[in-house]
């Protein structure tokens, strides 16, 4: 290291550096506040040439890092004795010799990169902005004449592009001036860009690298870059990129090699991503992590299963990361006994139990249903996040528990709208919109500003209900507060529109989504099957095909339940095999019921039990339902009740399929078997469940069960209906009194 002492340059290791000085480096290397470089370069400091200076006893590599300093003899309390000094050069005997200055620049770059210096008492007073740090720091790199060097520029560079005040722009503009860029200045811009989110500005830098020509890319340049490319609108851009790779001659890197799995995985790429994975010369433990992570992430849990069944067999030892993805693919095939092995695994192992491996843990007990499980872990967590809480509030809620999901949410230390978003979702997937929409007002009361989760969130929960007006609101809310129409928002008003009954508005809105995918054409295609539109579905079914879109098994059931809607019986059978022949998609026992109803309402009975003998997985209570209302329908009393024996088989305490038997038998004029089947009923104890219907008024919605007294206005109800009552009652009697007024007159 460099020092001053009474004008004169003296030299010494950091590793020699004396006790009395050590509390000043490390005081500089700890800090954090912004540098003044006023105070650190005084005007009586010579430029290069012109300082007396001595090497630094330290190795090139140490030069490299540009962790040398000047300190003034006001910092310095001792000198080290000159006669342990080594060989004096000066920068002009010594070619590669750099000056101390050029060092100076580098070390307080890397020093200002984190604002450090905080508690130097002679910099408190003054705190520059970043800015005019940079600006400060790049004027006295222009004086010097350290701006062309690669190496002083570089860190200037990295300055610019990855500290937390990011400048990319100005980074972008050093970088092009810069005559002679090295490699590393392209690459820390390249991953300042990618940090940043500013993918196409990445790709953009890099093609700029390549059309500079002088300076090629290295094998820290394509992580990166490929990373940047691992989104599915990059996909054209990534393969490109790829092909560089192998131009430049890095497919035997290990990281390009690991990071081009995961691009490929990004875009479900399976079989390209296998090739890779294994021509690769070599496979370390990041190499497993990506095809086990990647494949989780495209929901591809059974092939990560496979893929860490052959890693413990190469006897690869897993770590936390492994374990976050296989427990991952545990919570998606919600295999609730693995993930229990795999958490003993982490236990007996002793793999450290960091936050995100228990964040992985309480999502898979959470959605595997053991509650409990989830939040012993949960309490034992030293350090709790807000995925910890969100996943204890998402998890309370989807399961009912709104109670424990509220006082979990009102100590979240964070005010934030994730955990909202968490528990309203959670009480549409438990059916329980009415919940969602108040929790919805609860959050506007608490001035927690929603967003587009929120948004999507509470238009399911209005297409549940029926809510047509609480929707109409936050279709309004959403143009008031610009939040942009994208394929995820614009699905869920086409869904709800078409389930609250507004199919014009449903058709209007998917014409104004700019980007359609399969889940946005699904919606509009169950929607016109929904109101009975059977030749309108299946036009915009063909539309969809035609726009290149691969339909899913949820757009087969909109067909086909368009098809069962409109009688179109030829057409569905076409649909059915379409589905298994040429999109490879397997029937599920949704699709086998609609079949099963569509061919009922037609009457060809004998062909839909027929069909349900021959299916390959045993029918549900859906499927011989379909069958049994049909019967009952067309009066075929044999298949009838042959179907509901079945039914009475899976569920005997369903009251509905006694009284539809019953009723059944009585169309035919079989009384006494009429008679037996409510005797049955009345023998099992099963009493008949008392309807439920509801009504939206003025944005809110009221629910009614027979008998029910719960509500607060059910007196004033029941009154209004014994009024209706007795008013038909009165007008029925009326219509029976012939008129003899005209011929008593006449």
């Amino acid at each position: 290291m460099i020092y001053a002492q009474g004008g004169r340059w003296e030299k010494m290791t950091l590793l020699e550096l004396p006790y009395c000085f050590s509390p000043c480096m490390k005081i500089l290397c700890r800090t954090s506040l912004p540098l003044d470089l006023s105070m650190i370069f005084p005007n009586d400091i010579p430029v290069c040439g012109e300082i007396p200076a001595k090497q630094c006893h330290c190795n090139e590599k140490h030069y490299n890092d540009g962790w040398q300093v000047i300190f003034r003899g006001s910092l310095a309390s001792h000198v080290y004795p000159v006669s342990q000094q080594t060989q004096i050069q000066t920068p002009f005997k010594n070619p590669t010799f750099r000056s101390p200055l050029l060092f100076t620049h580098s070390f307080l770059v890397s020093l200002c990169e984190t604002h450090q210096l905080e508690h130097l008492p002679q910099l408190r007073s003054k705190q520059p902005s970043p800015f005019s740090l940079r600006k400060q720091i790049q004027t006295q790199m222009i004086l010097t004449g350290f701006i062309n060097d690669s190496f002083a520029a570089s860190r200037l560079v990295t300055f610019c592009a990855l500290s937390e005040s990011q400048a990319l722009e100005y980074c972008t503009k050093i970088l092009y001036w810069i005559r002679e860029p090295n490699v590393f200045s392209w690459n820390v811009s390249i991953r300042g860009f990618v940090e940043s989110g500013d993918l196409e500005g990445a790709v953009l830098l890099y093609k700029r690298m390549l059309q500079s020509g002088v300076m090629k890319p290295d094998n820290h340049t394509y992580p990166c870059l490929l990373k940047a490319c691992s989104f599915p609108s990059m996909n054209c851009v990534g393969y490109t990129v790829l092909g560089h790779v192998l131009k430049f001659g890095f497919a035997f890197d290990i990281f390009v090699h690991n990071a081009s799995i995961t691009m490929l995985l990004s875009y479900g790429e399976l079989e390209a991503a296998y090739d890779v994975f294994n021509n690769g010369c070599v496979r370390d433990l990041v190499t497993w992590n990506a095809m086990i992570t990647g494949c989780v992430r495209r929901g591809l849990a059974n092939e990560a299963k496979k893929l860490y069944q052959e890693m413990v067999a190469e006897k690869v030892k897993p770590d936390e990361i492994t374990m976050i993805g296989i427990i991952s693919s545990c919570s998606q095939l919600q295999d609730l006994n693995l993930g229990r092995k795999f958490h003993l695994y982490v236990t007996e192992h002793g793999i450290e139990l960091t936050i995100p491996l228990s964040n992985a843990l309480m999502d898979m007990y959470v959605k595997c249903g053991d509650l409990l499980a989830a939040r012993i872990l949960f309490d034992k967590m030293a350090q709790k996040t807000l995925v910890s809480w969100t996943t204890m509030v998402l998890g309370y809620a989807r399961f009912g528990f709104l109670d424990v999901a509220r006082e979990l949410l009102y100590k979240i230390p964070e005010k934030s709208v994730v955990p909202w978003n968490a528990i309203i979702s959670g009480c549409v997937q438990a059916k329980n919109s009415k919940e969602a929409l108040a929790l919805f007002h609860e959050m506007q009361i608490k001035k927690i500003k929603p967003d587009k989760v929120t948004m999507v969130n509470c238009l399911s929960a209005c297409s549940q209900l029926g809510a047509l007006d609480v929707g109409l609101w936050i279709h309004y809310y959403t143009k008031r507060h610009s939040i942009s129409l994208d394929v995820a928002l614009g699905t869920a008003l086409v869904d709800m529109y078409a389930k609250c009954g507004n199919i014009a508005k449903a058709l209007q809105v998917f014409q104004e989504v700019p980007q359609k995918n399969c889940l946005t054409w699904t919606a509009i295609i169950c929607g016109l099957a929904l109101h009975g539109n059977a030749w309108d579905a299946i036009s915009y079914f063909s539309e969809m095909i035609r726009s290149g879109l691969r339909p899913d098994e949820i757009t087969f059931l909109g067909v086909l339940s368009a098809c069962c809607h409109g009688g179109l019986v030829e057409e569905g059978r076409q649909y059915f095999s379409q589905m298994i022949f040429n999109f490879n998609i397997t029937p599920q026992l949704k699709h086998y019921s609609c079949m099963v109803d569509l061919l009922g309402r037609a009457g060809h009975l004998e062909e839909a039990e027929e069909l349900i003998r021959n299916m390959p997985i045993a029918a549900d209570a859906a499927v011989w339902g379909a069958l049994f209302f049909a019967c009952r329908v067309h009066g075929n009393v044999l298949i009838g009740e042959r179907a509901a024996l079945k039914l009475l088989e899976m569920d005997p305490q369903d009251s509905g399929i006694y009284v539809l038997l019953a009723t059944m038998y009585s169309e035919a004029k079989m009384w006494k078997e009429a008679r037996n089947a409510r005797n049955i009923m009345k023998e099992r104890g099963v009493e008949k469940i008392p309807g439920c219907s509801s009504i939206e008024i003025n944005g809110i919605v009221h629910e009614f069960v027979a008998k029910d007294v719960l509500h607060p206005q059910s007196e004033w109800i029941y009154e209004c209906l014994v009024s209706l009552t007795n008013q038909l009652e009165l007008l029925v009697f009326t219509c029976e009194i012939p008129s003899f007024g005209d011929e008593f007159v006449s």
